[in-house]
């Protein structure tokens, strides 16, 4: 844990990707980027003059150090981004530029290096799950979230200052010379930039790097020892849920409730980009220990206009615990991003900001002002959160046009799915 921070939560990518463009516009030194997938075309805003993510960096490294590390892709070509696809993507990043991009091989059979990272002259830097790239979707979404003809996209980042920069930077450095073989300069302390206590965590999975060969696996150790802590309520947004570590610990939440109006909300994808319901399995499982009670909540949201409502996938990795805890990152809660792929996530134990995050989110998921949502979570849960989204469930079923984004997930326990989440989340992981 590192004090003296700063911290801003960028939901969306149209707060995130605009913060990103200035910040890199500043750099006076150096960038350096990591990504499971880059796109050269990426547009980081989409105004009149769209700013393009080759052209940035290409215009920087005139006259600074420009590196990005990128997963080389999957070894086979059956799964995207394959080997070939990456080397396309490097070939296009780096023609006629400075631009260094090295790719990273040394992974697991079947998993990658999932990690978002950007770091600014060891000033500032950006974690999350926001990547730079239209691979499987685009990632520029506003909070209002219109119908667009396709998957809509929510996800969220953070943008940090002080000392925990030093974490995030130290990371890439490591990574750089494993790939590599360079040595970079010695990581800059920064100095105090706030008053927030900040932990950079990671997962690094055993035998893949030499500076690290038993791994690093402190996201699961932090999920677990803060869902463990819970006493009131869990909320939740993740692609994936199908971690037995974690599914352990929520089921005794909801077996064993801590409080008597205890509450676990989940936000997930309506339909995970591997073509099934991942969570499916473990989702029933969760159900069935809810038994009725209704502990348990989860949802999705749809982009909505009339009779249009497309699916908004989600994407964010967010965690929040009794408005106490909170954690942003890249990490999916499956065996992959806990156990077998790198990944970044900031963790702190701040209430206000906590806090603040989650109402933001209910905000946007709800529809509604700030100052509408209940200050008491379960209430907003009770009165808000379950009545909204069964009506909304209620609708699709019928045929009928939504009036609110949010949606219950249909709350069936599908035994022959339960084995869908490990089996299909091999094939995609972005």
């Amino acid at each position: 844990m590192r004090s003296g921070n700063a911290i801003e939560i960028l939901i969306d990518g149209s707060q995130a990707l605009p913060a990103i463009a200035d910040e890199l516009s500043r750099a006076r030194s150096h960038v350096h980027l990591t990504g499971w997938h880059f796109s050269p075309d990426f547009a980081l805003t989409r105004d009149d003059e769209p700013l393009i993510l080759r052209n940035l960096l290409a215009e920087l490294a005139e006259r600074l150090d420009v590196r990005v590390l990128a997963w080389a892709g999957a070894p086979l070509p059956l799964f995207r981004p394959s080997r070939r696809d990456v080397r396309k993507m490097r070939d296009q990043l780096i023609r006629q530029t400075k631009i260094e991009c090295a790719l990273d091989a040394k992974e697991r059979p079947m998993h990658c290096h999932h990690e978002k990272t950007i770091t600014i002259d060891d000033r500032v830097a950006f974690v999350g799950g926001i990547d730079l790239t239209y691979e499987s979707g685009d990632r520029y979404d506003t909070h209002r979230h219109r119908p667009r003809a396709s998957v809509g996209w929510h996800d969220a980042s953070a943008r940090i200052e002080g000392p925990a920069v030093g974490d995030v930077a130290e990371h890439f450095r490591l990574r750089w010379h494993e790939v590599t073989g360079e040595r970079l300069a010695p990581v800059k302390p920064a100095p105090p930039a706030g008053t927030i206590d900040l932990q950079i965590v990671r997962t690094v999975p055993e035998h893949v790097y030499t500076a690290i060969p038993r791994g690093d696996f402190n996201i699961l150790e932090s999920y677990v020892r803060a869902f463990r802590a819970a006493e009131r309520f869990i909320y939740i947004e993740n692609q994936f849920l199908w971690s037995p570590e974690i599914e352990a610990v929520l089921w005794d939440k909801i077996v064993n409730p801590p409080h008597a109006d205890f509450r676990l909300v989940l936000m997930l994808p309506a339909k995970p980009n591997s073509g099934a319901d991942d969570t499916r399995g473990m989702l029933g499982h969760l159900i069935d220990g809810d038994a009725g009670a209704g502990r348990l909540l989860a949802t999705t949201l749809y982009a909505r206009s009339g009779n249009l409502a497309d699916p908004v996938y989600i994407h964010a990795k967010i965690g929040i615990v009794d408005d106490a805890w909170l954690t942003v990152g890249s990490a999916n809660l499956n065996e992959h991003s806990l156990f077998n792929d790198t990944e970044m996530n900031v963790v702190t134990h701040n209430p206000e900001l906590a806090t603040q995050t989650r109402l933001r989110l209910w905000s946007e998921h709800l529809e509604l002002p700030i100052e509408q949502i209940p200050a008491d979570p379960i209430q907003a849960i009770d009165e808000l959160w379950k009545p909204i989204s069964e009506e909304q469930l209620e609708r699709r079923d019928n045929g009928q046009a939504l009036t609110h984004r949010l949606v219950r997930l249909p709350h069936v326990s599908k035994r022959s799915a339960r084995a869908l989440g490990p089996v299909s989340g091999i094939l995609v992981d972005g």
